[in-house]
């Protein structure tokens, strides 16, 4: 959500005793603090669930500036692929003090805690939205931890403790907590469902009437806990040596920017037997090059000698030029496979079945390839392997896996293809977007 909030003022007092909250989160940044979920009045006074920057999950309730609760996590969440689904109840009334505060996670209650001090209290307005209190998801008012992740069906439920299954369930196949869309719930009075789904009004109440206010530039993702899309891996990613950290990454994990030459930075999902498209913007001319394309899975970018084209477990294409390389061996130069300037798309399409590797840029497929037809590849690889989309980049690009965005702009238009993803230009015949769901369907 990087600077974009949402924020509810109460006008009526809700339940001074019971509530739920319950979200889908995917975390971009595993190392600041970063706020789920804020029920305030004044600067010292809150109920807040956050993620702390060493990856844990706390509960911390303030009142008139002294901490009453306080529960941290033993376990740490730092999975970037992952959608984690986070139910925090709350039953002032329960007469075990453990079991006021209730957090869990994919659907397994929360034990374990490397803190873990609990209030005495019966009641509080902070539960509900009583008394002046009113919710913030995604920042906290005083210190701005906003969220830097996706956040997808977001539910408060005023005036009953539920349990996880109310919105989520295991799969009967894979053993995996899934998402399980609400119903039969009693919201209460200032209860919500967030689905947003509409664009233009992400805060939405699919409930009610309880809307939220939009704060900053919130986009819309086609990224779901049912349809996980690629991001870039800030968990692998090289720098110098073997030092890790030159690389910072925005816009949910889809946008780096790095001022060091050719650092190299994988895709978090790899692919093996179906065809996947992509799409990389350049976003600015600064005299670095850049260089698109794959490394196979037994790569590690931070032991190449500097670029991941320079490694024999690498097969990019230079942005400047359009020359492919691989083991540090540059080949003829592809026309129309240059992607130079400011605003220019590189294009990769990857053939899992053949191992056969495509490059293009703005609309164009370089040389006479035609991955439609499994025509003049560029590259055949091992398809014994699996392979990452990735970039070796002293610059700033972003990455369109199929959300339709390249940072916080959106496609200039959408191409044909794209079935359900949204890319600027047409999708070879038979390739898809790299998600969960094609990795499911298509291998």
């Amino acid at each position: 959500m990087a600077n974009s909030y949402l924020t509810k003022t109460n006008s009526s007092t809700g339940s001074t005793t019971k509530a739920t909250v319950s979200m889908w989160v995917k975390f971009c940044n595993t190392s600041t603090d970063q706020a789920l979920w804020e029920s305030y009045s004044g600067s010292g006074n809150y109920l807040r669930l956050r993620y702390r920057s060493d990856a844990s999950l706390a509960i911390q309730v303030d009142l008139s500036n002294s901490t009453d609760v306080q529960k941290i996590t033993t376990r740490k969440f730092r999975d970037t692929s992952a959608w984690y689904h986070i139910v925090l109840a709350i039953n002032l009334s329960d007469s075990t003090q453990e079991d006021k505060y209730i957090l869990y996670v994919n659907g397994v209650r929360e034990t374990s805690f490397s803190t873990n001090n609990n209030t005495a209290n019966t009641y509080g307005n902070y539960v509900g939205g009583g008394s002046g209190f009113n919710f913030t998801i995604g920042r906290h008012p005083s210190d701005d931890a906003y969220l830097k992740g996706y956040i997808s069906h977001y539910c408060f439920i005023d005036g009953t403790n539920l349990t996880p299954t109310s919105f989520g369930e295991t799969d009967s196949t894979s053993g995996i907590w899934k998402f399980k869309s609400p119903s039969g719930l009693t919201f209460g009075t200032n209860g919500f469902h967030l689905k947003f789904e509409n664009s233009a009004a992400l805060g939405t109440d699919s409930a009610g009437s309880n809307n939220l206010t939009v704060n900053g530039n919130l986009k819309q993702a086609l990224d779901t806990p049912s349809n996980s899309s690629a991001t870039w891996n800030p968990l692998w990613s090289q720098s110098s040596g073997s030092v890790i950290g030159d690389v910072t990454f925005s816009q949910g994990n889809l946008t780096t920017t790095t001022s060091e030459s050719y650092r190299t930075t994988p895709a978090n999902i790899g692919m093996q037997s179906g065809k996947y498209y992509w799409e990389i913007k350049r976003n600015e001319d600064d005299g670095n090059d850049v260089h698109a394309g794959v490394m196979s899975e037994n790569a590690t970018p931070a032991n190449t000698a500097t670029w991941i084209g320079n490694a024999a477990n690498g097969w990019v294409v230079s942005g400047d030029s359009g020359q492919p390389y691989n083991g540090g061996t540059g080949g003829s130069v592809i026309s129309n496979a240059a992607f130079a300037n400011t605003g220019d798309i590189h294009m990769c399409a990857y053939d899992g079945a053949t191992g056969k590797l495509y490059f293009g840029a703005n609309g164009t497929w370089g040389g006479t390839a035609n991955p439609s037809t499994g025509a003049n590849p560029h590259y055949t690889l091992d398809n014994s392997l699996i392979y990452f989309p990735c970039v070796s980049t002293g610059s700033d690009i972003s990455a369109n896996f199929g959300n339709g965005f390249f940072g916080t702009t959106a496609i200039t238009s959408a191409g044909s293809n794209g079935n359900g993803s949204l890319f600027e230009y047409d999708v070879p015949s038979g390739f898809y977007a790299l998600n969960t769901k094609n990795l499911n369907t298509y291998g």
